[in-house]
């Protein structure tokens, strides 16, 4: 059996224990500045393997795409390596058929078919996006704590939660979206801080929809704490899960407006998702769910909640998810010099066909995708363009999923498509507002990369058989067993026998008689 590590003497078990009966994977930090104080020292004393680059070079081909090595690290540094082996049983367990972006902390994108199935996502497609390893709670053993600016502190049971005689319950259909959406097109073209868990290299499938039930907020608040202070103007939420931030080490925590909560059921404290228990992944036995705002606000594995006169100064809320202007970068970015992210902006993406496909049609494209807006503005209009942004056609109503104010609708078109070869079509959405998005990603860059609002774009080469040439063409493909694609492979044949070149060019000659 291995000899447990010390470090000043003491085993790393006895420096950071897992005190909670029930609760495993799960280790205070916020309570104990000492502890945390420890957990700095240890981390200085290693080395740690780089952070990857993945901006400047090609994402590898392989899934996962991107290793967590330096994160695995760090929690075997402190004694905490059971937490990273879970974590990676339970992705086994509940997300296998997922691009593992990165391994650990885990995230996890959706694959295109499984984001259009429906407009609900499937629990074990959809997205997943971890800060830290998964905590392995019981049911049983679970309190919520609420403190800070209330009239009464309070701890709760999940069966209290749970007690419709207590709180009332409700369902809301959310969908919830990282900021990281679309990241890998601002990488592509402009890249920007490059840490491989903030900045992870998302495509489209960083978003996804569902049906969650639990107690507002705003309920449990005035029935259980006999409501807040005056001077409350947040509420802080602390998840379970370990969080390191420059070998620094934190519990999960994140804060949202006090004017937020109010709404009733648009902070939710949910612990079914889809009319199933939470998933372990998704924050079991409970999780908080932010409508309309960036998916970090919504903690998993939630076990505190503070009311503050301020914004939580965790580093999630107050150094990372800032939206910087286009002129800051690592020669001058500071955290006071950006804005936290709240609301998410009106955004869309073409999920098929996919970017270089090759389509073959006869005069039209069809065209499937999603639309979001956050902040309760829900999606009014899709338009599609086929010639990079100069004319648009929308998206009939009946073609798009039914209205929600805190979620996306799915939708499809068919373009009509005259030009051959290499086209860019784009799609914008307009949101209840009218707002719509930015035409080109340039307008939307950020030095963290977050919110790629921009019009999204692909670029596809179109063959159309509406063509007399185009379909003789392909006539005489298919005759010598071949086909269009691959597109780059050249035919084996000639192009075109001498005869008929000759009476072409002798027709039409390249050079003038005087």
């Amino acid at each position: 059996m291995a000899t447990e590590q010390v470090f000043q003497g003491k085993p790393l078990s006895q420096l950071f224990p897992e005190e909670k009966y029930g609760w495993r994977g799960y280790i205070e930090w916020e309570d104990c500045p000492e502890r945390k104080a420890i957990a700095t020292q240890l981390l200085n004393t290693k080395n740690f393997t780089p952070i990857p680059e993945f901006q400047m070079v090609p994402l590898p081909d392989t899934n996962p795409v991107l290793i967590g090595h330096r994160w695995k690290e760090y929690f075997e540094a402190l004694g905490l390596k059971h937490i990273v082996d879970f974590s990676w049983e339970t992705v086994q367990k509940e997300k296998p058929d997922m691009i593992h972006l990165l391994d650990f902390p885990y995230n996890g994108e959706t694959p295109r078919t499984h984001l259009m199935a429906g407009k609900i996502t499937d629990n074990k497609y959809h997205f997943i996006r971890n800060h830290g390893g998964i905590p392995d709670i019981d049911e049983d053993a679970f309190e919520l704590e609420i403190g800070g600016l209330v009239n009464k502190p309070v701890k709760l049971k999940l069966s209290d939660l749970k007690d419709p005689d207590k709180f009332p319950q409700c369902e809301v259909t959310v969908t919830i979206q990282c900021s990281g959406t679309r990241r890998i097109e601002q990488i592509k073209e402009y890249p920007g801080e490059g840490d491989e868990l903030i900045q992870a290299p998302w495509g489209e499938g960083a978003i996804g929809t569902a049906v969650y039930r639990g107690v507002p907020l705003k309920k449990v608040l005035k029935r259980a704490c006999g409501g807040v202070l005056p001077a409350a103007k947040h509420l802080e939420f602390i998840g379970a899960d370990t969080y390191f931030k420059k070998k620094n080490v934190f519990n999960y925590a994140v804060s949202v407006p006090y004017r937020k909560v109010r709404q009733n059921e648009e902070v939710l404290l949910a612990w079914e998702m889809n009319g199933e228990p939470l998933p372990k992944i998704h924050g079991f036995p409970l999780r908080v769910v932010v409508t309309g705002v960036i998916g970090a606000r919504s903690t998993k594995w939630v076990h505190k909640i503070n009311a503050l006169a301020e914004p939580s100064l965790g580093p999630v809320q107050s150094q990372e998810y800032l939206y910087y202007n286009s002129q800051i970068g690592k020669h001058n970015v500071k955290y006071s010099n950006g804005f936290s992210i709240q609301n998410m902006p009106v955004s869309s993406a073409i999920i098929f066909p996919t970017d270089k496909q090759v389509v073959i049609h006869n005069g039209h494209i069809e065209l499937q995708g999603w639309a979001y807006s956050g902040g309760g503005n829900w999606v009014e209009r899709v338009e599609v363009s086929p010639d990079g942004g100069h004319n648009w056609y929308a998206v009939q109503p009946e073609e798009m999923t039914e209205k929600h104010y805190h979620a996306w609708r799915l939708w499809k078109i068919s373009v009509p498509i005259d030009a051959e070869g290499w086209v860019e079509f784009c799609a914008r959405t307009w949101d209840a507002s009218c707002n719509t998005e930015p035409t080109f990603v340039r307008s939307a860059w950020n030095w963290d990369l977050h919110v790629t609002s921009s019009a999204h774009r692909i670029k596809l080469y179109s063959v159309n058989t509406s063509k007399p040439a185009t379909a003789a063409r392909l006539l005489k493909l298919a005759a010598q067993g071949e086909a269009v694609e691959p597109l780059t492979r050249p035919t084996a044949y000639g192009l075109e026998d001498m005869d008929a070149f000759l009476a072409r060019v002798r027709m039409f000659p390249r050079e003038p008689d005087n």
